[in-house]
């Protein structure tokens, strides 16, 4: 088999960041794939699956919300790896013309305090793994490399 395109970048060089992983064209529309890389891979420890899992439910949230983009978010999740997030959005776009969206859903989720969406029986199928805490730990922690987005966190080695 072939190897896929994500599994060609050389993750020892990867820098905390936001960078275009693919773009896909469906119909006459284009989806732009990001890879929002909040760790270091295999570096840095990487985020705890509650954490993650809060942020994925916060994250999705917000953006499905969002006045502005809510119609083209096509998905938010987390990465197997727990490096961080996808997000997927309808248009050909670059990470700098989504660092105000992603300063924003950061900090919301750096000083969300109150009962996360989703996190009920009914709404999901493991909502007992949520981590309020860690998952404003986290995203505080990767506002900075949002608010300082450059040619060496945007670009794949």
């Amino acid at each position: 088999m072939e190897k896929i395109p994500s599994f060609t970048v050389d993750h020892n060089k990867l820098l905390k960041g936001v960078y275009v992983s693919r773009q896909d064209r469906v119909g006459k529309e284009i989806l732009t794939t990001f890879d929002i890389r909040m760790k270091r891979p295999n570096l840095e420890p990487v985020i705890d699956v509650p954490a993650l899992h809060t942020i994925e439910h916060l994250g999705a949230t917000f953006l499905r919300n969002n006045s502005e983009w809510k119609d083209r978010v096509i998905y938010f999740g987390p990465m197997g790896c727990r490096t961080g997030n996808y997000l997927i959005l309808a248009g050909d776009l670059s990470p700098i013309d989504i660092q105000s969206l992603l300063i924003d859903l950061f900090q919301f989720m750096a000083e969300y305090n109150d009962v996360i969406p989703g996190a009920s029986p009914k709404d999901c199928g493991n909502y007992q793994s949520m981590d309020l805490n860690m998952a404003n730990y986290e995203s505080k922690l990767f506002l900075n490399t949002l608010k300082n987005l450059n040619k060496e966190n945007t670009i794949y080695p």
